[in-house]
């Protein structure tokens, strides 16, 4: 069955691109090591930069095809899901410290899941990836994140 293409799906989609998601993450490690936490803006710094050395292989060892484009190889697993959920994720563990009460914390990190959820949703719909591609993608990103969520919390324990 074949995606029909729309402007949503596309925009959703797109949320994945680097020119989009990059930004918010640059920005979020500027304002984190602005405000001390160095170590954390450095680790999800190295995540990113993680992103394509563990995609690309595998996109290239697999040559999957695409759901609307069967000739074509190289879609497992999703980079553009990977690149969402490692730059909209690893910006709101940075941002997670600095939102107030404690109860309200998670605000950020349940943005970025929305905002990732979105992208590979776009990204099924449209036809882009298989459903497999996008969960792909988020079961090699989280032990990324979940380092980046260990070095953000031990500087916030620092003293300082």
């Amino acid at each position: 069955m074949r995606a029909v293409p729309d402007r949503i799906t596309e925009r959703l989609s797109d949320l994945g691109n680097v020119p989009v998601a990059l930004p918010v993450l640059l920005l979020a490690a500027a304002y984190a090591a602005r405000r001390g936490n160095r170590r954390g803006a450095l680790a999800v710094a190295v995540a990113m930069a993680l992103v394509p050395a563990l995609i690309v292989p595998l996109k290239e060892w697999t040559a999957r095809p695409g759901p609307l484009e069967p000739w074509a190889a190289g879609y497992y697993p999703s980079g553009h899901t990977a690149t969402a959920f490692v730059a909209y994720t690893g910006a709101a563990l940075l941002l997670r410290p600095y939102t107030g009460r404690a109860r309200w914390g998670w605000w950020p990190v349940a943005v970025a899941l929305v905002l990732t959820g979105a992208t590979a949703t776009g990204l099924v719909l449209r036809g882009y990836h298989w459903p497999l591609d996008v969960l792909a993608s988020l079961l090699m990103c989280t032990p990324l994140l979940l380092a980046v969520g260990r070095s953000c919390r031990r500087t916030r324990r620092s003293p300082g």
